[in-house]
């Protein structure tokens, strides 16, 4: 009786997680198994080559649903999409227009004064830096044990699970607080 009662609540777990209404493109992962079907001409092939990259697909569905789909979400536009030297005016929070141009590599953000920085990704170190005036400065990395390292503002670091309880602790931080947990 246990055990169906846990079916049955995975089940509908799985349900709810289904019919999110900020479901997303799920571009990478369309680009892979689209990829995937016009590899070969044979269908048999595109099945072995389908078994053998499988594990591909997951990443690309967790990397979609955890990031790109959430980015997709809220800035209206999808990341995939935009191709190599595409420029967007984007409204910042202090209501003036910004022009977003995407690099190979990140993002090039010129403000209405004509100041302007760039977001860079590192692959080896797999990190972010803000570079601006020719200085370069790295705000976070992903660490391989799941944790990201954060460069506060007074050059500290802070490293912090991607959670909610990380988004607070990190809050913290940047506003001048620390908030310790007590496991």
């Amino acid at each position: 009786m246990k055990i169906r009662h846990l079916k049955v609540s995975a089940l509908l777990l799985a349900a709810t997680l289904l019919t999110s209404s900020c479901v997303g493109s799920f571009s990478l992962f369309n680009r892979v198994a689209k990829w995937n079907t016009h590899a070969t001409s044979s269908k048999f092939l595109n099945e072995i080559i389908f078994i053998l990259i499988s594990p591909a697909y997951a990443v690309c569905a967790v990397a979609d649903a955890l990031v790109l789909n959430t980015i997709e979400f809220w800035s209206g536009s999808n990341p995939l999409a935009q191709k190599v030297g595409t420029v967007q005016k984007v409204t910042g929070k202090d209501g003036l227009i910004y022009a977003v141009k995407t690099l190979r590599n990140g993002y090039e953000v010129t403000s209405p004064n004509g100041e302007v920085v760039s977001f860079i990704y590192d692959k080896k170190t797999n990190s972010w830096s803000q570079e601006q005036n020719g200085k370069k400065v790295e705000i976070f990395r992903f660490n391989d044990d799941g944790t990201i390292q954060a460069r506060l503002s007074d050059g500290e670091t802070i490293r912090v699970n991607p959670d909610e309880a990380g988004v607070f602790e990190t809050r913290m931080a940047v506003n001048g607080a620390r908030f310790w947990a007590c496991r």
